[in-house]
């Protein structure tokens, strides 16, 4: 608002229609574009990220309707009924033509006007103010005297302060209050308002604009909720993922380049692993491997995956992983140890599915002797070329009580190389381009050369989900 307007001065020309019109169908543009943008937006309760979304919508649907009214406003004059100094719109202004009747629940209906005459102790009310306050026009407007008994206790102070700061001080009013209507119901009110001045420079009477904004409020309130949701949940899940990443760095091996097992056989192993996450990189699955020396010389080999994310499905991979190698070390073989990795899935608080894959290999004998539980068959590549081993039978992880699990055995040579891995690496035709690194395997020098053609084949990829992959090199001279 200007500053104190004068009774006897006469404010500016209101804008031009065209301007206007122009700008009241932009608004109405953007209004229904946004609008659009609100339908389509599909809302589950669950998602903060959905609701702040839509909320963030719904106030902009607002917005743009009381810009829209506003406009409205200024476009068609001064409303019937609207009582207030003839000067403020200038000469003309009683020749303007009226607006059409505002649609219910319109801003037109959620804006009204009043004055209090100070020297005739006269108040004239909008009727869209009595709607506004749910109070009968025979009931005649409220005084200032009488006005803070419809709000509520804890604004009234602030109403008081307003008004006395208008009618002594010549301060602008601008701020808000909650009223209870007739019917009971809150309501938040805008109000702005300024002192008439008499052409002594005295307060002759005030004239206020009170604005109902409560479903404006309502909707600001919901976005700054489903923000506030989106920002818990997003720290929740920072959190969760740095204690995956934690926790999962805790139980997989340390080690990422080449390692040797056993360290004192005859011909021992040479290995190499890496863990690659998802394209997303929002969450830690289950994946694991690992490789331990067992008593006597022997070497465990081991990949699998469970389903879930985050610290769920660590913490469950840690249990299974803990089991797994005390069953290795106590001397269970692989098929015998899947039956019991399978009955600690089966019967743990956190119910899961998993995929795995154990290999016992016997340096001695170059010997492998190897189990799987609805997991990728590893692949071995000798003399250039590569294939896939036949999978003895063995049912997932947690799916079946009481499941057998059969073993299979192949004999070594020095020089071939195994690649286990999950099956998050070679979803699709994955593994056909696995088994086409044949050559680049038969060139490189160690275990963690073989491993890095496979990140450069597939770590660029956009998996769904994160992968294991182990390469284990028998170590001695070829035939």
């Amino acid at each position: 608002m200007p500053s104190h307007l004068f009774a006897d001065r006469p404010a500016p020309q209101p804008p031009e229609r065209g301007t206007l019109d122009a700008l009241i169908s932009q608004t109405r543009r953007l209004r229904g574009d946004v609008d659009a943008v609100r339908r389509d937006a599909v809302v589950d309760e669950d998602d903060p990220q959905g609701r702040w979304q839509r909320a963030l919508c719904d106030l902009a649907v607002h917005q743009l309707d009381d810009l829209g009214a506003q406009l409205g406003q200024l476009k068609e004059g001064v409303p019937d009924g609207l009582e207030q100094p003839a000067e403020l719109f200038g000469p003309g202004a009683d020749e303007a033509a009226p607006a059409d009747p505002p649609p219910t629940g319109s801003l037109l209906s959620r804006v009204g006007s009043a004055e209090w005459n100070l020297l005739t102790d006269e108040v004239s009310w909008s009727d869209e103010l009595y709607d506004i306050f749910g109070r009968s026009p025979e009931a005649g407007p409220l005084t200032l005297d009488e006005l803070p008994s419809m709000v509520f206790a804890e604004d009234q102070a602030l109403l008081t302060a307003m008004v006395t700061g208008c009618l002594i001080d010549g301060k602008p009013i601008d701020g808000e209050f909650r009223i209870v209507r007739t019917d009971g119901r809150v309501r938040t009110l805008h109000m702005m308002g300024e002192p008439v001045l008499d052409v002594d420079g005295c307060t002759a009477s005030m004239w206020a604009v009170l604005r109902d904004v409560s479903e404006l409020r309502r909707s600001e309130r919901a976005v700054r909720e489903s923000r506030d949701s989106l920002q818990r949940r997003r720290h929740i899940e920072r959190a969760e993922h740095r204690m995956a990443v934690e926790l999962q760095e805790a139980v997989l091996p340390p080690w990422r380049g080449s390692a040797g097992l056993p360290h004192n056989g005859p011909a021992g192993l040479d290995l190499a692993a890496q863990y690659l996450p998802s394209a997303s990189s929002a969450t830690i699955g289950g994946d694991w491997y690992d490789a331990l020396e067992l008593p006597g010389g022997d070497a465990l080999l081991t990949v699998g995956d469970l389903t879930g994310h985050g610290v769920s499905a660590t913490s469950t991979m840690a249990m299974l992983l803990g089991a797994l190698r005390g069953l290795a070390v106590a001397g269970i073989r692989p098929g015998p140890l899947m039956a019991h990795l399978n009955q600690v899935l089966d019967t743990s608080s956190q119910p899961a599915l998993g995929s795995a894959i154990c290999c016992r290999y016997e340096p001695a004998s170059r010997t492998l002797t190897w189990a799987q539980a609805g997991h990728p068959a590893p692949l071995l590549f000798r003399d250039g070329t590569g294939h896939t081993l036949t999978r003895p039978e063995g049912a997932l992880l947690g799916a079946t009580s009481g499941a057998a699990y059969e073993q299979a055995e192949i004999g070594l040579r020095p020089g071939d190389l195994l690649v286990l891995h999950t099956d998050g690496l070679t979803r699709g035709p994955g593994r056909d381009r696995l088994l086409e690194l044949a050559p680049r395997f038969a060139r490189a020098r160690d275990a963690r050369e073989c491993v890095r053609s496979v990140v450069e084949e597939f770590g660029g990829a956009a998996r769904e989900s994160d992968a294991c992959v182990m390469v284990a090199r028998v170590t001695g001279g070829r035939s």
